[in-house]
């Protein structure tokens, strides 16, 4: 039984992004007839004092509009920003669906993602990763004077109020818990605060993006998965220095509390370690 929920919570955790991004599928490459663009160097994306990110910005808090149709913003981009200046150029943006980003990168229209991508075996066969800039688990959220739950296998015999095309709601079943199926997070917690069911689980960069939009003193965590999940900026293959000097640039930007000061902007916390 442990065993197979901490293989659950892994497999759950591996598919935040793509959960998030309202997809139910890898995104699609490039077509077996295209060539593949090459790799990039540090020193030709310095001669070209830009370096190009591909982004949804319609990921909020990740990549977004501000307002709908204001500045290009978020937590991704934020990171990205501040990455381009530790390297000298000049960041831009490209904006693309998620289903399209990563043929976007291999056909060179962008040098790297910035759209929360979890870093997994399938992806890092095909693209280069830097090192993580987010961390996450996967949470149990209850009312804040439940004293019940403090484990995922306190959740047998309770009700949890899940998404059933979500990785979380196989997650609830095999915890024992019925599951009460819902459209999202704001039904799920909406059933939760009228004691309709006992808890649900999510990720836990949505109970904090939630807390810091919405504060609601009402609800708590009261479990974390022991797998985290890990989201990186990625490259095409071949592009080793440029990842190298991407990397520096985010040991910098942590060591300098850059990358928690715009992780508290956003989450309330630190979520990049």
């Amino acid at each position: 039984m442990k065993r197979r929920l901490l293989a659950l919570a892994t497999t759950a955790l591996f598919a935040l992004t793509v959960t998030a991004c309202g997809s139910s599928a890898e995104p699609s490459g490039t077509s077996d007839t295209a060539s593949p663009a090459a790799g990039l160097t540090l020193k030709s994306v310095q001669d070209a004092g830009v370096l190009n990110f591909g982004t949804e910005g319609t990921y909020k808090p990740f990549s977004f509009h501000e307002g709908g149709a204001g500045d290009l913003t978020g937590f991704d981009v934020e990171v990205a920003k501040a990455v381009a200046g530790k390297l000298g150029v000049e960041a831009h943006f490209e904006e693309t669906q998620w289903d399209a980003i990563f043929a976007a990168l291999e056909a060179g229209r962008v040098d790297v993602i910035a759209n929360q991508v979890t870093i997994n075996p399938d992806r890092e066969a095909k693209y280069e990763f830097s090192a993580p800039y987010t961390v996450s688990q996967g949470v149990v959220v209850t009312n804040a004077d439940d004293t019940a739950i403090s484990s995922f296998a306190d959740l047998k015999g309770k009700t949890t109020a899940q998404s059933l095309t979500s990785n979380w709601y196989e997650l609830a079943k095999e915890s024992g818990a019925t599951v009460e199926a819902v459209e999202g997070w704001a039904q799920a917690i909406t059933l939760l605060k009228q004691g309709r069911v006992d808890a649900t689980i999510n990720d836990k960069l949505t109970y904090l993006d939630s807390q810091q939009t919405n504060p609601d003193d009402g609800i708590k965590i009261a479990a974390e998965t022991t797998d985290s999940s890990h989201s990186a900026m990625a490259f095409r293959q071949g592009s080793d220095d440029l990842v190298k000097a991407v990397d520096e640039a985010l040991e910098e930007l942590s060591t300098d509390g850059t990358l928690a000061k715009i992780s508290q902007q956003y989450f309330g916390a630190d979520v990049t370690k």
